[in-house]
């Protein structure tokens, strides 16, 4: 089968996985999408069933891949890239968006990334580690740089793994918590890190070997509560473009990811995939805070709608080392995405409560609400199963109608304990001005 005749898997659950999945679906090049697990709404996608696998087994993917006549693999989450899914599929012939798990150690361990780094002149922050077994002297290197400084779990914690630590206090608690095992194996190493100073933005690539192509500039929320406030979390919500990056500066970003990609070449280090590049645009430039090794979420849920290319071609180009023949078409319209997330979020929170009022919400021009924390019944309503549930995106020729269609949309939507940040895309608008 060719590019024309793609029986596709995709494994992943999250909003962002039916962003991919919706893009998917429109493609004339796709005969059929399976997805593993999927949610509410990838259920609900043409062509598309949503099937039970552990998509963080490599040799449990690679036997269903051969059984059931997948043509391509593309994987959504970084859980099962660093497990080494990606090898696996490739090992069998199948074509597969997404690093093997040596690359995929630039998101699964935050030594081996600034490591990376600091061989190859990336500029970022400067940086010490230490493991489990050596508090004392992680709390002297405390002492020794003063606060603010940031302190991040070495692996895979969820995107909640890091503390911006405004004193030595919640510096020191944010290193015994690691080290006491909130975060799993995934906290027995630290990186105790400078902190940056400046606004934060995304530029997220494909690449292929040398070959980068780098999508719009985007700029998340993390922290859940307005005027970013409150703890980490995976994502409350996003926009793009930015008005405040330049073309000067975005092409400077482009090129620093250009030099990573060059770097991971001359490393003899494979990687056709995507590779996000979170920045923190300082006063001496842009400096690479974190790399993750696959779409982000929430950014991915606004930088696909505003992506006129046919996905299947860009994701299919990049697994087959073709990316050279691509070029990015993107619709002139601005993106605002606003996460809607169960009370209680980013900690423990109640689920299984009913969803209403997304068809509704999606009768406003522009406005599409992609499933991340949700199932469906037997009757087919869909219910809460996680802590960010919907993904509420709005496309308009201006930030301030998208974000007031945007939050129009969410307004219509209602289940139990629901809440959103209720200043995604505000930035945008002070940026314009300004």
């Amino acid at each position: 089968m060719g590019i024309d005749e793609l029986k596709v898997l995709v494994l992943g659950g999250g909003g962002r996985e039916h962003a991919l999945v919706h893009e998917l679906a429109k493609s004339p090049h796709v005969d059929a999408i399976q997805v593993a697990p999927g949610n509410g709404g990838t259920a609900g996608e043409p062509r598309t069933i949503n099937i039970s696998l552990d998509i963080e087994d490599p040799r449990a993917v690679a036997d269903y891949v051969e059984d059931n006549d997948i043509t391509f693999v593309v994987v959504g989450p970084e859980a099962p890239l660093v497990a080494g899914v990606a090898d696996a599929v490739r090992k069998v012939g199948i074509p597969v968006f997404g690093p093997d798990q040596l690359a995929a150690q630039l998101e699964g361990s935050k030594q081996f990334s600034k490591d990376f780094m600091a061989r190859n002149d990336i500029p970022t922050a400067a940086y010490h580690v230490f493991e489990s077994d050596e508090r004392d002297e992680a709390i002297a290197c405390l002492d020794e740089m003063g606060a603010p400084v940031v302190i991040k779990a070495d692996g895979l914690a969820a995107g909640k793994g890091v503390t911006v630590a405004t004193t030595i206090e919640q510096a020191r608690d944010a290193i015994d918590d690691s080290f006491n095992g909130r975060f799993g194996e995934a906290g027995d190493k630290v990186v105790i890190e400078e902190c940056l100073a400046g606004p934060e933005c995304s530029v997220i690539c494909f690449v292929d070997g040398a070959t980068v192509v780098a999508m719009a500039p985007s700029q998340d929320h993390k922290r859940v509560g307005d005027g970013d406030t409150g703890p980490n979390t995976g994502g409350m919500g996003v926009y793009s473009p930015v008005p405040l990056v330049s073309d000067a500066t975005y092409q400077e970003m482009v090129g620093i990811m250009q030099q990573v990609a060059d770097a991971l070449v001359a490393e003899d280090i494979p990687y056709r995939g995507v590779l996000y590049g979170g920045f923190m645009l300082t006063k001496d430039g842009p400096q690479v805070l974190e790399f993750n090794v696959r779409f982000g979420d929430p950014e991915t849920q606004v930088l696909l709608p505003r992506l006129s290319s046919d996905v299947a071609e860009v994701l299919y180009a990049t697994a087959e080392g073709r990316l050279r023949e691509i070029e990015l078409d993107w619709d002139d319209l601005d993106g605002v995405s606003v996460v809607m997330a169960s009370g209680g979020y980013p900690a423990s929170c109640e689920t299984g409560f009913p969803i209403t009022g997304i068809e509704d919400a999606q009768t406003i021009d522009g406005v599409t609400v992609y499933h991340a924390g949700t199932t469906r019944d037997e009757q087919g309503v869909a219910h809460t199963c996680g802590g960010r549930v919907l993904n509420v995106t709005a496309l308009a020729p201006t930030f301030e109608e998208a974000m007031r269609r945007a939050y129009d949309a969410v307004d219509r939507i209602h289940f139990d304990g629901a809440f959103t940040r209720r200043d995604i895309g505000l930035k945008a608008l002070i940026d314009k001005d300004t």
